[in-house]
């Protein structure tokens, strides 16, 4: 098997695998009692939570532990909204998020919330378009770091220097991010992120907030770790998502660099196919590659490949039922490259050997699909 859509989600890490099961076997109280097994357990979390404030420089900020990337944005959106409408009840955010963004917008928007869409150039947010966007009573911006369909980085240290003074709230989905790039956390209210994208275990994820941010939360009924996600603690999960973090952040610039490579190797390669358009910029982190196969629909090619075993992605899940990629026809205005894209994502588990077996598939494929449109 030759895995590429590690951008969807990654295998489990087997020393986070080991690391979850050995807390689930040796550490069976529940961190919230009061007991000898139950206090053991909380200091493993308060280590968990020492470990990823530390890891990712955290200074001034909660760590607030959810099911993952999905809940950490409803609870950020809802939350801060919620809360704080007395500020206003107007929203900013873009056409490249998730639908764990767009869903809790779209409840708030009935509540009677209004919402922007800020202006893209080249798969980035237009800072002068958002400046204009900017009311008094805007409450919340939220923007994704890296768009998950093409890489496209955006430049939040530049957006939550912008918003710094402002009184409106800035979130920040770091889902496809934490892991991948180094970045700053300076100026931002909320982040979010889930362990499955960084070779954790699915089912656990963090929001981020500033020390000083009061939220409404979604689920009541007790302190638990926080105030703001009732719930008995989740101390195996808890414990693996640092370790996972851990080990995704160690010797992360070589990572990064060999990904790069890869990523320039297979663009390269993409050249020399008249009907193959390369929609991944230089604004792009190399984990994804994004291209365009005009001679064939992105399922097709999907399962094509399937038959030599080896997986990709089309679009993502959460703009599955549209056969337009929003993200691609912001990042390249070309509705017809929107159409006909695919994803590889990359990771530093990719062995050269894959690529080489991609190659030689992705040409076998084209080549019957490319002949199929000149009969």
């Amino acid at each position: 098997m030759i895995y590429l859509d590690y951008s969807a989600t990654t295998p489990v890490n087997k020393e986070v695998l080991d690391t979850f099961n050995k807390v689930c076997l040796d550490f069976p109280g529940n961190p919230n009692s009061l007991h000898k097994l139950g206090l053991e357990g909380k200091a493993l979390i308060d280590s968990a939570t020492e470990q990823i404030k530390e890891l990712l420089n955290l200074k001034d900020k909660e760590v607030i532990y959810t099911s993952g990337s999905s809940e950490s944005n409803n609870l950020a959106i809802k939350g801060i909204c919620l809360k704080h409408s007395g500020i206003g009840k107007h929203i900013i955010t873009t056409n490249l998020e998730h639908s764990s963004i767009y869903g809790p917008i779209g409840y708030l928007q009935k509540q009677g919330f209004e919402v922007d869409f800020v202006k893209t150039k080249n798969g980035l947010v237009d800072i002068e378009d958002l400046k204009k966007l900017l009311r008094d009573d805007t409450v919340l911006v939220t923007i994704a770091s890296v768009n998950s369909e093409t890489g496209a980085r955006q430049n939040v240290e530049e957006i939550a220097n912008l918003l710094k003074d402002k009184k409106c709230f800035f979130h920040v989905d770091m889902t496809q991010s934490i892991g991948k790039i180094n970045i700053s956390f300076d100026n931002i209210d909320l982040v979010s992120f889930s362990a499955h994208k960084f070779y954790g275990l699915k089912g656990v994820g963090v929001l981020i907030k500033g020390d000083n941010i009061v939220l409404e939360p979604l689920i009541h009924g007790g302190k638990s770790t926080t105030v703001y996600r009732s719930g008995t603690p989740a101390l195996p999960l808890i414990v693996s998502i640092s370790k996972a973090l851990r080990l995704a952040l160690t010797d992360l610039d070589s990572k990064y660099d060999y990904i790069l490579n890869l990523n320039n190797e297979l663009k390269e390669y993409f050249k020399q196919f008249d009907k193959v358009r390369i929609n991944s910029n230089e604004n792009c982190i190399p984990n994804m590659l994004n291209v365009s196969v005009m001679c064939a629909k992105p399922e097709a090619m999907q399962h094509a490949l399937e038959e030599y075993d080896i997986y990709i992605s089309t679009q993502s899940a959460c703009s599955a039922n549209n056969p337009v990629s929003k993200a691609v026809y912001e990042l390249t205005n070309d509705e017809e490259a929107a159409r006909h894209s695919i994803r590889v994502s990359l990771s530093s588990y990719t062995t050269k050997e894959e690529i080489e077996a991609f190659k030689r598939a992705f040409k076998e494929c084209y080549e019957k699909f490319d002949n199929l449109t000149n009969n």
